[in-house]
């Protein structure tokens, strides 16, 4: 099954996870629309939404890059609805927008919660709730939420308890809305078992070491993919992605590290119970 000629709608597209999701899919021939705040080049962040609409190109999708900031309702609106007027329709959104601050209650500044509360809770539960009359009308409708499994463990939420919050009310969306949309519009959660190397975690997790530990963004990309090809009555789940690829056939892990040398970090949020597929180890490999 291929995506060509369907249409994605990206949150937080022009870099990093979204970017690889929108060059996977548009190797297929997928239509992606970018909608993000980069429009011009960032100090600290490689890629625009502009950057990031020649790289589809290039890899074989039809690109439209928005200008869109996922809090603003009415932007959300224009943005769906120009992707829809551009290419006929809408068949999947990824809700890959993020804000993270990882902090205790006492330092983090109200400003901040309210960014990660309307990014990351508010903003996918908009875009989510704007995209369904579109959606409804695709053939295989998906929603995809960049976001970690309900383990509520006081591990997860003590030391960064704003963050938590705001990861965890994206994976509430998923669980209320696959449940509404049941029968109509697969909504499905996917979240890395280690970290992947993003600007987001060279600039606020430790810089290029953390970074040698890390997974490429590909594995998110290559999971999402097949998570796009499955049935809408494939819903509700919570997957990670090692987990979730290993069910669909894949066994070399090693080619998504960044650094095989190095040890590699597991994330926030991944569930003690679900242990990485047999014979995958997280070591750092000799040789």
């Amino acid at each position: 099954m291929s995506l060509k000629g369907k249409t994605l709608f990206i949150t937080g597209g022009s870099r990093g996870i979204g970017l690889a999701i929108a060059l996977k899919a548009a190797a297929d021939g997928a239509n992606i629309a970018i909608a993000a705040k980069t429009v011009t080049a960032h100090p600290k962040l490689e890629g625009t939404i502009h950057t990031a609409a020649a790289d589809i190109a290039k890899a074989g999708g039809q690109a439209l890059p928005i200008a869109c900031d996922i809090r603003d309702e009415e932007a959300v609106k224009a943005a769906i609805e120009q992707t829809v007027k551009a290419f006929g329709g809408l068949d999947i959104v990824v809700n890959n927008a993020s804000a993270i601050q990882l902090t205790p209650v006492e330092s983090t500044d109200m400003r901040r919660y309210d960014l990660m509360m309307g990014v990351n809770a508010r903003g996918s539960f908009m875009v989510s709730k704007h995209a369904l009359p579109y959606l409804n009308k695709a053939a295989n409708p998906h929603i995809l939420m960049l976001s970690p499994p309900l383990d509520m463990q006081e591990k997860w939420f003590a030391p960064a308890t704003a963050y938590a919050m705001a990861k965890f009310g994206m994976s509430l969306v998923v669980l209320g809305l696959a449940g509404e949309q049941r029968g109509k519009i697969a909504v499905n959660a996917l979240w890395p078992r280690t970290t992947i190397a993003t600007a987001a975690i060279k600039n606020l997790l430790g810089g290029d070491a953390i970074m040698r530990m890390s997974r490429k963004p590909d594995i998110l990309a290559d999971a999402a993919c097949r998570i796009f090809k499955k049935p809408r009555d494939f819903t509700g789940h919570f997957l990670i992605d090692d987990t979730f690829l290993a069910t669909e056939g894949v066994t070399d892990f090693d080619r998504y590290r960044v650094d095989p040398s190095q040890p590699l970090q597991v994330d926030f949020f991944v569930p003690d119970e679900i242990s990485a597929p047999r014979g995958v180890s997280l070591l750092a490999k000799s040789g």
